[in-house]
């Protein structure tokens, strides 16, 4: 059976890069570097206040890079046209807020579904693969299958946080279990990400039928430490087991 892939989010490196004002470290650096040490893509979210990845970085980052490269986008007018221009391999809709430090949950795609079919339509037109990010709950992957998503990404973050505080994670496993494979059994890809790290990775990554993780903040964080090389192939190590 195929191993899982891993796409690793630069964003963070943007994070620091902004913080000084300064041009570097520089995004696109940190996307070469994760291609050559192993990621199978790059993630990258273009938010609408542009906190940490601008446009220029979308830019240069999809001219140089091998790997697919899967954009982050808001379900907006501006970020369908941005997507189109520069025609990414992947979308992953989220839901994004202007006061929030990360991604806070799941798409509320009963309340958006005809915005977001609209969005996935425009974007089949140029062969771009969608996905949507959200809630471990068979209601939502209904709807993604309905509005003609390619893949759903299971937010993975209550998870993370209970078993980073040390609490039970069981009801939560089971939760992400039973939604991965309803969504396999639509059909539907299935992906998670937001708040993986070595160790809550070592676990869901046992689940069959997730195909792809997502990871940025963990990784760039680690690879003050050990460096990128080593997050990156740490991770890959993981999902071999």
């Amino acid at each position: 059976m195929r191993l899982p892939r891993l796409g690793v989010n630069i964003d963070h490196v943007a994070t620091i890069r902004n913080a000084r004002g300064e041009n570097y470290p520089l995004p696109l650096r940190a996307a070469l570097c994760a291609e050559k040490f192993g990621a199978d893509s790059i993630t990258i979210h273009l938010r609408e206040d542009r906190r940490h990845i601008v446009d220029k970085d979308l830019k240069d980052i999809k001219k140089k890079l091998k790997i697919p490269l899967n954009l982050e986008i808001a379900p907006t007018k501006e970020m369908l046209k941005i997507s189109l221009k520069h025609k990414p391999d992947f979308v992953c809709i989220v839901p994004e807020k202007r006061s929030e430090v990360t991604t806070e949950g799941g798409l509320n795609l009963k309340k958006n579904s005809s915005l977001i079919r609209r969005i996935i339509k425009e974007l089949k037109k140029k062969d771009i693969r969608t996905s949507l990010f959200i809630e471990p709950n068979i209601a939502d992957i209904k709807i993604s299958k309905n509005i003609e998503a390619d893949c759903i990404e299971i937010h993975t973050g209550k998870f993370c946080n209970l078993f980073n505080k040390k609490k039970n994670i069981k009801k939560e496993y089971n939760k992400i279990k039973k939604s991965v494979d309803f969504a396999n059994k639509l059909g539907l890809e299935v992906h998670a990400g937001h708040g993986i790290t070595f160790s809550s990775g070592k676990i869901l990554s046992k689940i069959k039928g997730i195909k792809e993780f997502n990871i940025g903040h963990f990784l760039i964080g680690e690879s003050v430490f050990i460096g990128l090389k080593s997050s990156i192939r740490k991770f890959k190590n993981i999902l071999k087991k």
